[in-house]
Protein backbone atom coordinates (compact mmCIF):
# COMPACT_ATOMS: atom_id res chain seq x y z
CA UNK A 1 0.00 0.00 0.00
CA UNK A 2 1.23 3.49 -0.82
CA UNK A 3 1.94 5.83 2.07
CA UNK A 4 -0.08 8.42 0.18
CA UNK A 5 -3.23 6.35 0.76
CA UNK A 6 -2.67 6.51 4.50
CA UNK A 7 -1.81 10.23 4.41
CA UNK A 8 -4.95 10.95 2.37
CA UNK A 9 -7.12 9.08 4.86
CA UNK A 10 -5.46 10.97 7.71
CA UNK A 11 -6.32 14.25 6.00
CA UNK A 12 -9.92 13.15 5.50
CA UNK A 13 -10.15 12.15 9.15
CA UNK A 14 -8.72 15.50 10.22
CA UNK A 15 -11.26 17.35 8.09
CA UNK A 16 -14.31 15.99 9.94
CA UNK A 17 -15.40 16.40 13.53
CA UNK A 18 -17.69 13.37 13.37
CA UNK A 19 -16.31 10.40 15.29
CA UNK A 20 -18.50 8.08 13.20
CA UNK A 21 -17.10 9.53 9.97
CA UNK A 22 -13.53 9.18 11.26
CA UNK A 23 -14.17 5.57 12.18
CA UNK A 24 -15.75 4.80 8.80
CA UNK A 25 -12.81 6.30 6.87
CA UNK A 26 -10.27 4.36 8.90
CA UNK A 27 -12.28 1.12 8.68
CA UNK A 28 -12.45 1.45 4.89
CA UNK A 29 -8.67 1.82 4.59
CA UNK A 30 -8.04 -1.09 6.99
CA UNK A 31 -10.32 -3.32 4.88
CA UNK A 32 -8.42 -2.27 1.77
CA UNK A 33 -5.06 -2.94 3.44
CA UNK A 34 -6.27 -6.39 4.48
CA UNK A 35 -7.52 -7.17 0.98
CA UNK A 36 -4.27 -6.02 -0.64
CA UNK A 37 -2.17 -8.07 1.77
CA UNK A 38 -4.34 -11.13 1.07
CA UNK A 39 -3.97 -10.61 -2.68
CA UNK A 40 -0.20 -10.73 -2.32
CA UNK A 41 -0.65 -14.31 -1.17
CA UNK A 42 2.68 -14.77 0.62
CA UNK A 43 1.76 -13.16 3.92
CA UNK A 44 4.18 -10.28 3.40
CA UNK A 45 1.38 -7.75 3.64
CA UNK A 46 0.26 -8.78 7.10
CA UNK A 47 2.93 -6.71 8.84
CA UNK A 48 2.06 -3.83 6.54
CA UNK A 49 -1.54 -3.95 7.80
CA UNK A 50 -0.22 -3.66 11.36
CA UNK A 51 1.86 -0.63 10.34
CA UNK A 52 -1.15 1.00 8.66
CA UNK A 53 -3.16 0.60 11.88
CA UNK A 54 -0.29 2.10 13.88
CA UNK A 55 0.13 5.05 11.52
CA UNK A 56 -3.58 5.83 11.54
CA UNK A 57 -3.38 5.98 15.33
CA UNK A 58 -0.61 8.56 14.95
CA UNK A 59 2.23 6.31 16.12
CA UNK A 60 5.40 4.88 14.63
CA UNK A 61 5.95 1.18 15.25
CA UNK A 62 9.48 1.99 16.43
CA UNK A 63 9.49 3.38 19.97
CA UNK A 64 12.53 5.55 19.31
CA UNK A 65 14.03 6.61 15.99
CA UNK A 66 16.48 9.27 17.12
CA UNK A 67 14.61 11.87 15.07
CA UNK A 68 12.95 14.99 16.42
CA UNK A 69 11.78 18.43 15.38
CA UNK A 70 15.38 19.66 15.12
CA UNK A 71 16.14 17.08 12.43
CA UNK A 72 13.12 18.19 10.40
CA UNK A 73 13.63 21.94 10.39
CA UNK A 74 15.13 21.90 6.92
CA UNK A 75 13.57 19.25 4.69
CA UNK A 76 14.43 18.54 1.05
CA UNK A 77 11.99 19.59 -1.67
CA UNK A 78 9.01 17.22 -1.83
CA UNK A 79 8.65 14.64 -4.58
CA UNK A 80 6.21 15.32 -7.38
CA UNK A 81 4.33 12.01 -7.23
CA UNK A 82 3.81 9.33 -4.56
CA UNK A 83 6.09 6.28 -4.69
CA UNK A 84 6.68 5.43 -1.03
CA UNK A 85 5.07 2.27 0.31
CA UNK A 86 4.05 1.74 3.92
CA UNK A 87 6.36 -1.26 4.22
CA UNK A 88 9.25 0.70 2.75
CA UNK A 89 8.75 3.62 5.13
CA UNK A 90 8.54 1.27 8.12
CA UNK A 91 11.78 -0.40 7.02
CA UNK A 92 13.47 3.02 6.71
CA UNK A 93 12.48 3.97 10.26
CA UNK A 94 13.62 0.56 11.48
CA UNK A 95 17.06 1.14 9.99
CA UNK A 96 17.24 4.60 11.60
CA UNK A 97 16.21 3.19 14.98
CA UNK A 98 18.98 0.61 14.76
CA UNK A 99 21.78 3.12 14.18
CA UNK A 100 24.18 3.67 17.08
CA UNK A 101 27.75 4.55 17.83
CA UNK A 102 30.13 7.01 16.11
CA UNK A 103 28.72 8.51 12.95
CA UNK A 104 25.18 7.36 13.69
CA UNK A 105 23.78 10.89 13.82
CA UNK A 106 25.19 11.66 10.38
CA UNK A 107 23.87 8.39 8.97
CA UNK A 108 20.45 8.96 10.51
CA UNK A 109 20.25 12.49 9.09
CA UNK A 110 21.14 11.18 5.63
CA UNK A 111 18.53 8.43 5.88
CA UNK A 112 15.87 10.91 7.01
CA UNK A 113 16.75 13.28 4.17
CA UNK A 114 16.42 10.44 1.65
CA UNK A 115 13.07 9.38 3.08
CA UNK A 116 11.57 12.86 3.17
CA UNK A 117 13.02 13.67 -0.25
CA UNK A 118 11.06 10.76 -1.72
CA UNK A 119 7.84 11.97 -0.05
CA UNK A 120 5.25 14.26 -1.59
CA UNK A 121 4.22 17.41 0.23
CA UNK A 122 1.23 15.64 1.79
CA UNK A 123 3.39 12.67 2.78
CA UNK A 124 5.99 15.00 4.32
CA UNK A 125 3.33 16.62 6.51
CA UNK A 126 2.10 13.20 7.56
CA UNK A 127 5.59 11.88 8.33
CA UNK A 128 6.47 14.98 10.34
CA UNK A 129 3.37 14.46 12.46
CA UNK A 130 4.25 10.80 13.03
CA UNK A 131 7.84 11.51 14.02
CA UNK A 132 6.88 14.33 16.38
CA UNK A 133 3.88 12.47 17.82
CA UNK A 134 1.67 15.40 16.85
CA UNK A 135 -0.44 14.16 13.97
CA UNK A 136 -3.47 16.01 15.42
CA UNK A 137 -6.01 14.39 13.15
CA UNK A 138 -8.52 13.78 15.92
CA UNK A 139 -8.17 10.00 15.48
CA UNK A 140 -6.34 8.69 18.47
CA UNK A 141 -5.92 5.00 19.14
CA UNK A 142 -9.43 4.61 20.61
CA UNK A 143 -10.99 5.58 17.28
CA UNK A 144 -8.72 3.18 15.41
CA UNK A 145 -9.67 0.37 17.79
CA UNK A 146 -13.35 1.01 17.07
CA UNK A 147 -12.55 1.10 13.35
CA UNK A 148 -10.86 -2.31 13.59
CA UNK A 149 -14.03 -3.67 15.18
CA UNK A 150 -16.18 -2.17 12.41
CA UNK A 151 -13.90 -3.44 9.64
CA UNK A 152 -13.79 -6.98 11.06
CA UNK A 153 -17.41 -7.12 12.19
CA UNK A 154 -16.17 -8.01 15.66
CA UNK A 155 -17.47 -6.80 19.05
CA UNK A 156 -15.77 -3.54 20.01
CA UNK A 157 -15.25 -4.72 23.62
CA UNK A 158 -13.44 -7.82 22.36
CA UNK A 159 -11.12 -5.71 20.21
CA UNK A 160 -10.42 -3.29 23.08
CA UNK A 161 -9.57 -6.13 25.45
CA UNK A 162 -7.29 -7.79 22.90
CA UNK A 163 -5.47 -4.49 22.27
CA UNK A 164 -5.15 -3.95 26.00
CA UNK A 165 -3.52 -7.35 26.47
CA UNK A 166 -1.40 -7.23 23.31
CA UNK A 167 -0.17 -3.74 24.17
CA UNK A 168 -0.56 -2.61 20.55
CA UNK A 169 -3.31 -2.18 17.97
CA UNK A 170 -1.40 -3.50 14.95
CA UNK A 171 -1.23 -7.22 15.85
CA UNK A 172 -4.89 -7.18 16.84
CA UNK A 173 -5.90 -5.53 13.56
CA UNK A 174 -4.04 -8.24 11.65
CA UNK A 175 -5.65 -11.04 13.66
CA UNK A 176 -9.17 -9.64 13.37
CA UNK A 177 -9.09 -8.60 9.72
CA UNK A 178 -7.39 -11.76 8.48
CA UNK A 179 -10.09 -13.93 10.06
CA UNK A 180 -12.49 -15.42 7.47
CA UNK A 181 -15.66 -14.18 9.20
CA UNK A 182 -16.82 -12.22 12.28
CA UNK A 183 -17.23 -15.36 14.41
CA UNK A 184 -13.69 -16.45 13.61
CA UNK A 185 -12.47 -12.92 14.37
CA UNK A 186 -14.14 -13.00 17.80
CA UNK A 187 -12.57 -16.39 18.52
CA UNK A 188 -9.16 -15.14 17.44
CA UNK A 189 -9.47 -12.04 19.61
CA UNK A 190 -10.38 -14.18 22.62
CA UNK A 191 -7.01 -15.87 22.22
CA UNK A 192 -5.15 -12.76 23.31
CA UNK A 193 -4.27 -13.14 26.96
CA UNK A 194 -2.02 -11.61 29.59
CA UNK A 195 1.57 -12.78 29.28
CA UNK A 196 4.15 -12.06 31.92
CA UNK A 197 6.90 -10.15 30.14
CA UNK A 198 4.60 -8.51 27.59
CA UNK A 199 3.40 -5.07 28.73
CA UNK A 200 -0.31 -4.38 29.17
CA UNK A 201 -1.81 -0.99 28.44
CA UNK A 202 -2.27 0.69 31.82
CA UNK A 203 -5.60 1.64 33.33
CA UNK A 204 -6.02 5.41 33.47
CA UNK A 205 -8.00 7.66 35.80
CA UNK A 206 -10.65 10.24 35.15
CA UNK A 207 -10.34 13.64 36.86
CA UNK A 208 -12.38 15.55 39.42
CA UNK A 209 -11.84 18.99 40.94
CA UNK A 210 -12.17 17.75 44.53
CA UNK A 211 -12.75 14.62 46.59
CA UNK A 212 -16.49 15.20 46.91
CA UNK A 213 -16.84 15.28 43.11
CA UNK A 214 -14.71 12.14 42.82
CA UNK A 215 -16.95 10.28 45.26
CA UNK A 216 -20.01 11.42 43.34
CA UNK A 217 -18.53 10.06 40.11
CA UNK A 218 -17.87 6.69 41.69
CA UNK A 219 -21.19 6.34 43.57
CA UNK A 220 -23.24 5.05 45.21
CA UNK A 221 -23.17 7.34 48.24
CA UNK A 222 -21.90 5.67 51.37
CA UNK A 223 -19.88 2.96 49.60
CA UNK A 224 -16.34 2.29 50.76
CA UNK A 225 -13.57 3.47 48.45
CA UNK A 226 -9.81 3.29 48.39
CA UNK A 227 -8.13 6.70 48.55
CA UNK A 228 -4.64 6.10 47.16
CA UNK A 229 -1.79 8.58 47.49
CA UNK A 230 -1.01 9.92 44.01
CA UNK A 231 2.73 9.97 43.53
CA UNK A 232 4.51 12.41 41.22
CA UNK A 233 6.76 9.89 39.51
CA UNK A 234 6.91 7.85 36.33
CA UNK A 235 4.34 5.13 35.74
CA UNK A 236 5.94 1.69 35.72
CA UNK A 237 4.72 -1.83 35.05
CA UNK A 238 7.01 -4.48 36.52
CA UNK A 239 6.97 -8.05 35.17
CA UNK A 240 8.79 -10.87 36.93
CA UNK A 241 9.12 -14.47 35.79
CA UNK A 242 11.49 -16.40 38.01
CA UNK A 243 14.79 -14.53 38.06
CA UNK A 244 13.88 -12.43 35.03
CA UNK A 245 12.47 -8.91 35.47
CA UNK A 246 11.35 -6.35 32.90
CA UNK A 247 10.26 -2.79 33.64
CA UNK A 248 8.01 -0.85 31.26
CA UNK A 249 6.83 2.76 31.23
CA UNK A 250 3.30 4.07 30.67
CA UNK A 251 4.06 4.20 26.93
CA UNK A 252 5.24 0.55 27.14
CA UNK A 253 8.91 1.40 26.57
CA UNK A 254 11.29 -1.14 28.13
CA UNK A 255 13.59 0.71 30.55
CA UNK A 256 14.90 -2.35 32.42
CA UNK A 257 18.63 -1.66 31.84
CA UNK A 258 18.25 1.87 33.20
CA UNK A 259 16.62 0.98 36.52
CA UNK A 260 18.66 -1.76 38.22
CA UNK A 261 17.39 -0.70 41.65
CA UNK A 262 13.78 -1.42 40.59
CA UNK A 263 14.87 -4.81 39.23
CA UNK A 264 16.53 -5.57 42.57
CA UNK A 265 13.40 -4.54 44.47
CA UNK A 266 11.24 -6.79 42.28
CA UNK A 267 13.54 -9.77 42.84
CA UNK A 268 13.27 -9.25 46.61
CA UNK A 269 9.47 -9.60 46.61
CA UNK A 270 7.81 -12.79 47.83
CA UNK A 271 6.49 -14.19 44.55
CA UNK A 272 8.09 -15.92 41.57
CA UNK A 273 5.85 -14.46 38.86
CA UNK A 274 3.85 -11.26 38.85
CA UNK A 275 2.80 -8.13 37.01
CA UNK A 276 2.66 -5.04 39.23
CA UNK A 277 1.44 -1.54 38.38
CA UNK A 278 2.92 1.46 40.13
CA UNK A 279 5.13 4.53 40.11
CA UNK A 280 8.86 5.04 40.46
CA UNK A 281 10.23 8.23 41.93
CA UNK A 282 13.19 9.75 43.67
CA UNK A 283 12.66 10.46 47.37
CA UNK A 284 14.86 12.02 50.02
CA UNK A 285 15.86 10.50 53.34
CA UNK A 286 12.50 11.40 54.89
CA UNK A 287 10.51 9.84 52.05
CA UNK A 288 9.53 13.22 50.59
CA UNK A 289 9.47 13.27 46.78
CA UNK A 290 12.36 15.03 45.09
CA UNK A 291 11.56 17.34 42.12
CA UNK A 292 9.86 15.43 39.32
CA UNK A 293 12.55 16.51 36.86
CA UNK A 294 15.11 14.45 38.77
CA UNK A 295 12.94 11.36 38.50
CA UNK A 296 12.28 11.92 34.80
CA UNK A 297 15.93 12.62 33.98
CA UNK A 298 17.11 9.64 35.99
CA UNK A 299 14.76 7.22 34.26
CA UNK A 300 15.78 8.54 30.85
CA UNK A 301 19.51 8.09 31.46
CA UNK A 302 21.09 5.69 28.96
CA UNK A 303 24.79 6.12 29.63
CA UNK A 304 26.99 7.35 32.42
CA UNK A 305 28.02 10.93 32.88
CA UNK A 306 24.68 12.41 33.89
CA UNK A 307 24.96 13.76 37.45
CA UNK A 308 21.31 12.88 38.04
CA UNK A 309 22.10 9.22 37.40
CA UNK A 310 23.22 8.91 41.04
CA UNK A 311 19.65 9.64 42.17
CA UNK A 312 18.07 6.32 43.07
CA UNK A 313 14.48 5.51 42.15
CA UNK A 314 12.15 3.74 44.54
CA UNK A 315 9.17 1.72 43.26
CA UNK A 316 5.73 2.04 44.83
CA UNK A 317 2.97 -0.31 43.68
CA UNK A 318 -0.77 0.31 43.74
CA UNK A 319 -2.15 -2.65 41.76
CA UNK A 320 -1.43 -6.25 40.76
CA UNK A 321 -2.53 -7.83 37.47
CA UNK A 322 -1.05 -11.31 37.84
CA UNK A 323 0.66 -13.43 40.48
CA UNK A 324 2.05 -16.95 40.25
CA UNK A 325 -0.23 -18.15 37.46
CA UNK A 326 -3.34 -16.28 38.58
CA UNK A 327 -4.71 -13.47 36.37
CA UNK A 328 -6.38 -10.72 38.41
CA UNK A 329 -7.53 -8.25 35.75
CA UNK A 330 -11.20 -9.10 36.12
CA UNK A 331 -11.23 -9.40 39.90
CA UNK A 332 -12.51 -6.48 42.01
CA UNK A 333 -9.99 -4.04 43.40
CA UNK A 334 -10.64 -5.11 47.00
CA UNK A 335 -9.36 -8.61 46.12
CA UNK A 336 -6.41 -7.29 44.13
CA UNK A 337 -5.36 -5.06 47.03
CA UNK A 338 -5.36 -8.02 49.39
CA UNK A 339 -3.02 -9.86 47.03
CA UNK A 340 -0.88 -6.74 46.52
CA UNK A 341 -0.36 -6.22 50.25
CA UNK A 342 0.86 -9.80 50.54
CA UNK A 343 3.48 -9.22 47.83
CA UNK A 344 4.59 -5.59 47.89
CA UNK A 345 4.97 -4.98 51.63
CA UNK A 346 6.66 -1.61 52.20
CA UNK A 347 6.58 -0.93 48.46
CA UNK A 348 2.78 -0.67 48.47
CA UNK A 349 1.36 2.82 47.95
CA UNK A 350 -0.20 4.35 51.06
CA UNK A 351 -3.99 4.47 51.01
CA UNK A 352 -7.05 4.91 53.19
CA UNK A 353 -10.14 2.72 52.81
CA UNK A 354 -13.18 4.66 53.93
CA UNK A 355 -16.83 5.48 53.30
CA UNK A 356 -16.57 8.83 55.10
CA UNK A 357 -16.25 11.84 52.73
CA UNK A 358 -14.64 13.95 55.45
CA UNK A 359 -12.03 11.28 56.13
CA UNK A 360 -11.30 10.99 52.41
CA UNK A 361 -10.88 14.77 52.12
CA UNK A 362 -8.63 14.85 55.18
CA UNK A 363 -6.45 12.16 53.61
CA UNK A 364 -6.16 14.23 50.43
CA UNK A 365 -5.14 17.31 52.43
CA UNK A 366 -2.52 15.32 54.32
CA UNK A 367 -1.11 13.76 51.14
CA UNK A 368 -0.62 17.17 49.53
CA UNK A 369 0.97 18.50 52.74
CA UNK A 370 3.45 15.60 52.59
CA UNK A 371 4.56 16.76 49.14
CA UNK A 372 2.53 14.26 47.13
CA UNK A 373 0.62 15.10 43.95
CA UNK A 374 -2.85 14.34 45.31
CA UNK A 375 -4.98 11.19 45.52
CA UNK A 376 -6.73 8.68 43.28
CA UNK A 377 -10.14 7.66 44.58
CA UNK A 378 -10.97 4.10 43.49
CA UNK A 379 -14.04 1.90 43.53
CA UNK A 380 -13.32 -1.30 45.45
CA UNK A 381 -15.63 -3.20 43.08
CA UNK A 382 -13.93 -2.12 39.84
CA UNK A 383 -11.90 -4.53 37.66
CA UNK A 384 -8.66 -3.40 36.05
CA UNK A 385 -9.90 -1.59 32.91
CA UNK A 386 -6.58 -1.60 31.11
CA UNK A 387 -6.01 0.85 28.30
CA UNK A 388 -8.97 3.08 29.21
CA UNK A 389 -9.90 5.89 31.56
CA UNK A 390 -12.06 3.56 33.56
CA UNK A 391 -14.98 4.80 35.60
CA UNK A 392 -13.49 3.09 38.65
CA UNK A 393 -10.57 5.51 39.20
CA UNK A 394 -10.82 9.27 39.69
CA UNK A 395 -7.77 11.45 40.39
CA UNK A 396 -7.87 14.62 42.47
CA UNK A 397 -5.05 17.16 42.48
CA UNK A 398 -4.86 20.67 43.91
CA UNK A 399 -5.31 23.15 41.09
CA UNK A 400 -2.88 26.04 40.78
CA UNK A 401 -3.60 28.98 38.49
CA UNK A 402 -1.60 31.92 37.19
CA UNK A 403 -2.57 34.98 35.20
CA UNK A 404 -0.11 35.11 32.29
CA UNK A 405 0.28 37.07 29.06
CA UNK A 406 0.07 35.68 25.52
CA UNK A 407 3.30 36.47 23.64
CA UNK A 408 2.67 34.59 20.38
CA UNK A 409 0.30 32.10 18.84
CA UNK A 410 0.73 29.26 16.35
CA UNK A 411 -1.42 28.47 13.33
CA UNK A 412 -3.49 25.34 13.86
CA UNK A 413 -3.36 22.11 11.89
CA UNK A 414 -5.67 19.13 11.49
CA UNK A 415 -9.12 19.91 12.82
CA UNK A 416 -7.76 23.28 14.02
CA UNK A 417 -6.77 24.28 10.50
CA UNK A 418 -7.73 27.91 9.91
CA UNK A 419 -7.57 28.81 13.61
CA UNK A 420 -4.84 30.33 15.74
CA UNK A 421 -4.20 27.58 18.26
CA UNK A 422 -1.12 27.06 20.49
CA UNK A 423 -0.46 30.09 22.68
CA UNK A 424 2.98 31.09 23.99
CA UNK A 425 2.82 32.04 27.66
CA UNK A 426 4.80 34.73 29.42
CA UNK A 427 5.14 35.90 33.02
CA UNK A 428 5.78 39.55 33.83
CA UNK A 429 9.38 40.52 34.56
CA UNK A 430 9.42 43.14 37.37
CA UNK A 431 12.36 44.78 35.59
CA UNK A 432 10.35 45.11 32.38
CA UNK A 433 9.11 42.85 29.62
CA UNK A 434 7.91 39.26 29.83
CA UNK A 435 9.58 35.88 30.30
CA UNK A 436 8.36 32.92 28.25
CA UNK A 437 7.33 29.81 30.20
CA UNK A 438 6.12 27.50 27.45
CA UNK A 439 3.01 27.02 25.34
CA UNK A 440 -0.28 25.15 25.38
CA UNK A 441 -3.38 24.33 23.36
CA UNK A 442 -5.08 22.39 26.17
CA UNK A 443 -8.48 23.44 27.47
CA UNK A 444 -9.55 25.31 24.34
CA UNK A 445 -13.14 24.80 23.21
CA UNK A 446 -14.30 25.52 19.66
CA UNK A 447 -15.72 28.81 20.90
CA UNK A 448 -12.37 29.68 22.51
CA UNK A 449 -10.50 28.92 19.29
CA UNK A 450 -12.84 31.15 17.27
CA UNK A 451 -12.56 34.00 19.78
CA UNK A 452 -8.78 33.88 20.12
CA UNK A 453 -8.28 33.65 16.35
CA UNK A 454 -10.10 36.96 15.97
CA UNK A 455 -8.44 38.49 19.02
CA UNK A 456 -4.86 37.57 18.15
CA UNK A 457 -5.29 38.57 14.53
CA UNK A 458 -6.01 42.05 15.92
CA UNK A 459 -2.93 41.87 18.17
CA UNK A 460 -0.55 40.51 15.51
CA UNK A 461 2.72 42.42 15.67
CA UNK A 462 5.75 42.02 13.44
CA UNK A 463 6.81 39.45 10.84
CA UNK A 464 5.70 35.81 10.94
CA UNK A 465 7.43 32.68 9.69
CA UNK A 466 4.07 31.43 8.43
CA UNK A 467 3.58 29.30 11.52
CA UNK A 468 4.19 31.42 14.63
CA UNK A 469 2.44 34.78 14.86
CA UNK A 470 3.93 37.26 17.34
CA UNK A 471 1.36 39.39 19.13
CA UNK A 472 1.44 42.51 21.25
CA UNK A 473 1.70 41.37 24.91
CA UNK A 474 -1.70 42.67 26.03
CA UNK A 475 -4.02 39.70 26.46
CA UNK A 476 -4.09 38.07 29.91
CA UNK A 477 -5.08 34.41 30.19
CA UNK A 478 -5.74 32.37 33.33
CA UNK A 479 -3.75 29.13 33.18
CA UNK A 480 -4.17 26.08 35.39
CA UNK A 481 -1.10 23.88 35.88
CA UNK A 482 0.03 20.92 37.93
CA UNK A 483 3.44 22.18 38.92
CA UNK A 484 6.58 24.08 37.94
CA UNK A 485 9.84 22.40 37.03
CA UNK A 486 13.33 23.55 36.20
CA UNK A 487 13.98 23.96 32.48
CA UNK A 488 16.93 25.02 30.36
CA UNK A 489 14.64 25.40 27.36
CA UNK A 490 13.10 28.69 28.44
CA UNK A 491 14.86 31.89 29.53
CA UNK A 492 13.23 31.98 32.96
CA UNK A 493 14.76 28.63 33.88
CA UNK A 494 11.34 27.12 34.66
CA UNK A 495 8.40 25.66 32.76
CA UNK A 496 4.79 24.83 33.64
CA UNK A 497 3.67 21.20 33.82
CA UNK A 498 0.37 20.33 32.10
CA UNK A 499 -0.61 23.94 31.46
CA UNK A 500 -4.19 24.44 30.25
CA UNK A 501 -6.45 27.40 29.55
CA UNK A 502 -9.10 28.23 32.14
CA UNK A 503 -10.37 31.52 30.68
CA UNK A 504 -9.25 34.75 29.12
CA UNK A 505 -9.13 37.70 31.52
CA UNK A 506 -10.43 40.91 29.99
CA UNK A 507 -10.69 42.36 33.49
CA UNK A 508 -6.91 42.45 33.89
CA UNK A 509 -4.17 44.29 32.07
CA UNK A 510 -0.75 42.85 31.26
CA UNK A 511 0.69 45.03 34.03
CA UNK A 512 -1.37 42.98 36.51
CA UNK A 513 -0.15 39.58 35.31
CA UNK A 514 1.78 37.31 37.68
CA UNK A 515 5.54 37.81 37.81
CA UNK A 516 8.27 35.33 37.04
CA UNK A 517 9.16 35.41 40.75
CA UNK A 518 5.64 34.17 41.58
CA UNK A 519 6.02 31.36 39.07
CA UNK A 520 9.39 30.34 40.51
CA UNK A 521 7.89 30.19 44.00
CA UNK A 522 5.92 27.11 42.87
CA UNK A 523 9.07 25.24 41.83
CA UNK A 524 10.44 22.60 44.16
CA UNK A 525 13.69 23.62 45.85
Amino acid sequence: MLLDDVAATSEAVAATRSRLAKRASIAALLRRAAEESEAVGDGSGQDELAVVASYLAGELRQRRTGLGWASMRSLPAPAGSPTLTVAGVDAAFERMAGLSGPGSDTSRAAAASALFGAATEREQRFLRGLVAGELRQGALDAVVVDAVAEAAGAPADAVRRAVMLAGATGPVAVAALRAPDPDAAAATLAGFGLEVGRPVRPMLAQSAPDVAAALEKLGPAGAEVSVDTKLDGIRIQVHRSGDGVRVFTRSLDDITPRVPEIVAAALALDARAFVLDGEALAVDATGTPRPFQETASRSATREGGDPLAVVELTPFFFDVLHVDGRDLLDEPLRDRLEVLDGIAGSYAVRRAVTADPDEATAYFTDAVARGQEGVVVKSLDAPYAAGRRGAGWVKVKPRHTLDLVVLAVERGSGRRQGYLSNIHLGARDPDGGFVMLGKTFKGMTDATLAWQTERFTELADGPTDGYVVKVRPEQVVEIAFDGVQRSTRYPGGVALRFARVVRYRDDKTAAEADTIDTVRSYAAP
